[in-house]
């Protein structure tokens, strides 16, 4: 069997086997009828002859609409690629010297990316003489994950790399369990409204 064969099921006159079992439209057991007796019953219906488990023995075939069997399992597929969630890591860079403005703008960041559920990589990055007080990059560190230990939990603790000092924060289950449940309500909400406007 080629791997196409056995990606897409054989229908109709693909269909080698001189008898399957036969299972109806609504999905009762028919029994084993010959293959040709099997196809004549679904042309009889207007609907396809699918063989659904060729290693059975006998092989079992279905009567379907094939097409819209096909349809409906894209339509499955595509929600349910778009019910996944993707989490992606974003970075933020700070020095040691940072200002008490600049810290409070890139904080703002850091929060807008972690409530669209998304981790931060924060980067304390040490230039020249900055590399002999590394405690100056662990004391912003501290500080940013105490102020955003309501929405945040801390992945990976700091940990210094080359003349970077990194960090990685996630946002809390709870927050994101949150945000998909308010999400949901107001996909719902106009759903119902576009459905009083019908």
């Amino acid at each position: 069997m080629s791997a196409i064969a056995a990606q897409e099921p054989r229908l109709n006159e693909q269909i080698s086997v001189r008898e399957c079992r036969l299972i109806g439209f609504d999905g009762t057991q028919m029994g084993i009828y010959a293959t040709s007796e099997a196809q004549r019953i679904a042309d009889d219906e207007g609907l396809d002859l699918v063989e659904i488990a060729p290693m059975a023995e006998p092989p079992v075939c279905r009567i379907m609409d094939y097409g819209k069997f096909k349809y409906d399992q894209a339509i499955k597929a595509k929600q349910a690629r778009k019910n996944q969630s993707k989490v992606e890591t974003k970075e933020m860079k700070f020095r040691p010297k940072i200002d008490v403005g600049d810290y409070t703008t890139k904080k703002k960041h850091v929060l807008r990316f972690l409530d669209a559920g998304n981790k931060v990589k924060i980067t304390i990055m040490f230039r020249g003489r900055e590399m002999a007080h590394p405690e100056q990059g662990l004391t912003i560190l501290e500080r940013l994950a105490d102020d955003l230990k309501d929405v945040a939990v801390i992945e990976s603790q700091p940990k210094m790399e080359g003349r970077n000092m990194h960090m990685l924060i996630a946002p809390l289950p709870s927050a994101v369990a949150a945000k998909k449940k308010k999400e949901n309500d107001k996909k719902k909400e106009v759903e119902g409204k576009d459905d009083g406007n019908a």
